[in-house]
């Protein structure tokens, strides 16, 4: 959830929503535990075709079981995973929201360098970077290469990653997706899936109960 500033009386909270197309597998727990990450993920795999599927359906399950479970931890408002038609993971998502009650937002100069502070890899080559207006707000959008350490320090992973800080004008808080993959082979496919789903993103004001609030109720 995502706190808004001092506004209309009837607006509690706001929700984050991403318009998930074909291939992105919706992640987003709300409790946190195994059961509803297998039933979550279970309902998702059941939508594949099982003709085109070249992994086991157990395989598959237990993989997003342990996705999503891995990234609760972390507290997210929202995790997803893109797949192909055959099952294979491709690239994973996750939204993070940033801001305190009080506390000025900060700049979009003032994220960018952090949007490229990764705790456990170093970014190689010169970052990408682009300053969209998105339909949630203003954003910043950084993407590059990422070498990362491996289990105990043998060897480097090469990854790519996109992220965005979005500024939505509605609240004081910052909203960073971040998108990452391995199949380099992809990554124009992939940054483009990425630019249009979080192209997509809104903020969608809830009432104190955590109901959806017509827009037209706030006019």
């Amino acid at each position: 959830m995502i706190t808004p500033e001092d506004g209309n009386p009837l607006v509690d909270d706001y929700a984050c929503r991403l318009d998930f197309q074909s291939g992105w597998v919706d992640l987003t727990m709300q409790e946190g535990t195994r059961a509803e990450a297998e039933s979550l993920v279970k309902k998702a795999v059941a939508q594949f075709n099982p003709l085109k599927m070249v992994v086991q359906e157990a395989s598959l399950v237990k993989e997003l079981t342990d996705r999503a479970l891995e990234a609760y931890e972390d507290g997210p408002i929202l995790v997803a995973a893109y797949c192909t038609e055959g099952g294979g993971i491709l690239a994973s998502l996750e939204v993070d929201s940033y801001g305190e009650p009080g506390v000025p937002r900060p700049s979009p100069a003032e994220v960018q360098p952090q949007l490229l502070e990764w705790a456990n890899a170093e970014v190689i080559g010169e970052p990408e970077v682009a300053h969209p207006d998105l339909r949630a707000g203003r954003a910043v959008r950084v993407q590059s290469m990422l070498k990362t350490k491996r289990m105990l320090g043998f060897g480097r992973r090469l990854t790519e990653f996109i992220k965005y800080a979005v500024f939505p004008p509605e609240t004081s808080s910052v909203i960073v997706a971040t998108v990452r993959w391995e199949a380099i082979q992809r990554s124009e496919e992939l940054a483009l899936l990425t630019d249009e789903l979080v192209s997509s993103m809104r903020l969608v004001p809830l009432d104190a109960g955590g109901k959806e609030i017509s827009t037209d109720l706030l006019k």
